[in-house]
């Protein structure tokens, strides 16, 4: 499940910051050639290496939900390792330590790989998906991303808030729903049959998170009162992925994570690789450069129909009107719906895909598959048929999901 990664320095308010002050301010309050306006508001100098931006990122700007996570991966850590097996653990299901290993790992992991490619994105300047010039916010008081203060603190609501249901949600489905977390087996068949189901779980994935997506531009509640949240960042860094309204980043965890596990499941070791692997997608396409520092996309590169993180920065540069580029993995529901945009791919030609470059040539259609689905009603049927589908599977086997 997604979860919250705080902004990597301190919020501090840019009221108190006037725009012609803020690098001047910077260099007075430095500590150990940091100071606490850097990478929010303010860049670092050009000079520093990686790894002085990759410790400095590392730090948390909401002590209170990382208490919290820690507070409760530690407490479930425990009780695994304490209670009896017959108490804690599902037949059917990963161990209860084996989940907490789990959410620990993931929870690690997501924090590191966020620092790392902000860390690329303030030593690389020269890969960055968009020119100097975007970045320079029209004189708005905002941070790198481009939000306010009172922005900045609604969103840190919606941390907290998407940690809680993250963790309910998981720990929910673990003891209502055997086989959501799948359980080691001695025997997991052919490898290629394994690999061969883990695409096509990537790509069921995909296509409800595709919908959801694209559903939440063109209908217009779900714009005003949830999506528009995670478009105030029109400069994306990875520390975006999972900025959004709480309910977003929910419903994202049901049409995609979960549906795909009842309907298509993977294994035990599948599932550990898919989860990190979904990890390093996500943050990737946020983090606003172009290259082989993204590994999760470098790997999926030479898909059909593949998308780099050019793609999704153009979509958020757009905000509402940017209604193309919506897929996660893959990319080929854009595809198939038309709506796919080449964005900034000849920025890096080296870093293309093949399917850019095709599109780059060819001369602007119209399509009709972009303009028959991009009403409210054509969106919401493919959700509801995923989560329909989902539901009845899921009561069919008595609520048991067996990989």
């Amino acid at each position: 499940m997604c979860q919250a990664i705080e902004l990597p320095a301190a919020t501090i308010s840019p009221d108190t910051l006037p725009p012609s002050s803020k690098a001047d301010v910077a260099k007075e309050k430095k500590h150990d050639g940091m100071s606490e306006e850097l990478y929010t508001w303010v860049e670092p100098e050009a000079t520093l290496g990686w790894r002085r931006h990759f410790s400095s990122l590392l730090l948390s700007a909401d002590p209170l939900i990382t208490g919290v996570e820690t507070l409760f991966l530690a407490t479930l850590a425990i009780a695994a390792h304490v209670l009896p097996s017959e108490k804690v653990d599902v037949p059917g299901s990963m161990r209860l330590r084996e989940l907490a290993a789990y959410l620990i790992t993931a929870s690690l992991f997501r924090r590191f790989y966020n620092s790392y490619l902000e860390a690329v994105y303030f030593a690389s300047p020269s890969r960055r998906t968009q020119p100097p010039k975007e970045h320079a916010l029209k004189g708005k008081r905002a941070d790198l991303c481009g939000r306010d203060m009172k922005q900045l603190e609604t969103l840190v609501y919606h941390d907290r808030l998407t940690m809680l249901s993250q963790l309910a949600l998981t720990m929910t489905l673990y003891y209502a729903v055997p086989g959501m977390y799948p359980a080691p087996k001695e025997d997991y068949g052919p490898m290629h049959m394994r690999v061969l189901r883990l695409v096509g779980h990537h790509y069921l994935l995909s296509f409800g998170m595709y919908s959801l997506h694209r559903a939440c531009h063109v209908v217009p509640f779900l714009w005003r009162h949830v999506h528009a949240i995670h478009h105030w960042a029109t400069h994306p860094l990875s520390r975006n992925t999972y900025q959004d309204h709480w309910f977003d980043n929910f419903g994202n965890a049901i049409i995609g994570e979960v549906a795909a596990q009842i309907l298509l499941p993977i294994d035990n070791s599948m599932f550990w690789f898919s989860r990190l692997f979904r990890i390093m997608e996500s943050l990737e396409k946020h983090a606003g450069v172009m290259g082989y520092t993204n590994i999760a996309h470098s790997m999926q590169k030479y898909f059909p129909f593949a998308q780099m993180p050019h793609h999704h920065d153009w979509h958020h540069e757009g905000h509402k009107s940017c209604n193309f580029t919506f897929s996660s993995i893959g990319g080929i529901w854009d595809v198939v719906f038309g709506t796919r945009k080449v964005g900034r791919a000849l920025r890096f030609p080296e870093h293309a895909t093949r399917r850019d470059l095709t599109d780059a040539s060819a001369k602007p259609s119209s399509k009709a598959t972009a303009a028959l689905f991009d009403s409210p009603m054509a969106l919401l049927t493919p959700v509801f048929g995923v989560l329909a589908l989902a539901a009845m599977k899921l009561h069919a086997s008595g609520c048991v999901i067996k990989a």
